[in-house]
């Protein structure tokens, strides 16, 4: 996917992410190597954007299946399309000499299966980028049904028979930590720790998204973001939400958020009752402030560094 480590850097700050070096060597290596990446930490971190940003760096597509408690092996691979099937039935019925059992090896083929985004990413003729995202909710039964896939990248469905891969996906894992990914998968990925930036990286990253913006702009958004998931909230921002607000600042024409501010941002802010009423609190969006531009200065400094 890519021909070079530099070209991999280049290639995601090219499309607005910005990772580490471990990060960025780790997602090459897995690259070359054919190896399947797991990604936990917070939620908001940007696990799941690295992915996306990966695609658009190797100019390939997304194959993204969304896992949640109750997700099932159909959804993940696939189904036999039933109402096509019968439709076939009775068409081919009409005729007088039906060959039943070549019907039947045709009607398990897979012109007549409806496939999931497993099956869909090894049917790529060139390498997408397979996005297994908050396998954390799901049990350790349907970590079982990705082995076979990640480790010899190839599905073994009933009727349907085996289908190897065309092209071996990149593959993303991601979790939020809400269960532990059990040991068969964390053995055939790697592995990457993906906290929150520092306040000096999201300077960064908020700085590709409003280049017309101050460095202070840049830096405040950083402090904010800082300030905000220091507050032990229920929900605290994720890096695209920090962007959100700076797009929507630069709407509103404001460079800085002051105390005052607290009522028109508040919808922005904060995404549960528990955590609007915190920032309702007679000084709390003010001390809010007064700890972002602290870290504002901090990122600031380490810039000026």
């Amino acid at each position: 996917m890519f021909s070079s480590l530099e070209q991999l850097v280049q290639r995601l700050r090219g499309s607005g992410y910005i990772a580490d070096t471990i990060a960025t060597t780790t997602v090459y290596l897995a690259a070359r190597l054919q190896k399947p990446l797991l990604l936990e930490g917070p939620a908001g971190s940007g696990k799941t954007q690295l992915a996306y940003a990966v695609a658009e760096a190797a100019n390939t597509s997304v194959e993204r299946l969304q896992c949640y408690e109750g997700i099932d092996e159909e959804e993940a691979i696939g189904k036999f399309d039933e109402p096509l099937q019968r439709l076939c039935v009775e068409l081919k019925a009409k005729s007088s000499n039906v060959d039943w059992e070549s019907l039947r090896t045709e009607l398990h083929g897979q012109q007549f299966f409806s496939a999931g985004p497993l099956l869909r990413a090894l049917r790529c003729e060139r390498p997408c980028v397979l996005l297994i995202d908050e396998l954390d909710k799901v049990d350790h039964a349907f970590e079982a049904l990705l082995l076979e896939m990640l480790s010899v990248w190839q599905l073994s469905i009933p009727k349907l028979g085996t289908i190897r891969a065309r092209s071996i996906p990149f593959v993303v894992l991601t979790s939020n930590e809400e269960r532990r990914i059990g040991d068969p998968l964390r053995r055939r990925s790697f592995y990457l720790r993906i906290e929150h930036p520092t306040a000096e990286r999201e300077a960064e990253i908020v700085a590709l998204r409003t280049p017309d913006s101050t460095h202070e702009f840049h830096a405040g958004m950083a402090g904010l973001a800082k300030a905000l998931r220091g507050w032990s909230m229920e929900k605290p921002p994720s890096v695209s939400e920090i962007l959100d607000l700076a797009q929507a600042l630069k709407v509103l024409g404001s460079e800085q958020i002051t105390p005052d501010m607290r009522d028109i941002l508040l919808p922005l802010l904060a995404k549960t009752e528990a955590d609007r009423r915190k920032l309702l609190l007679r000084d709390g969006f003010a001390s809010l402030i007064f700890d972002a531009q602290q870290y504002s200065a901090e990122a600031l400094r380490g810039r000026a560094a």
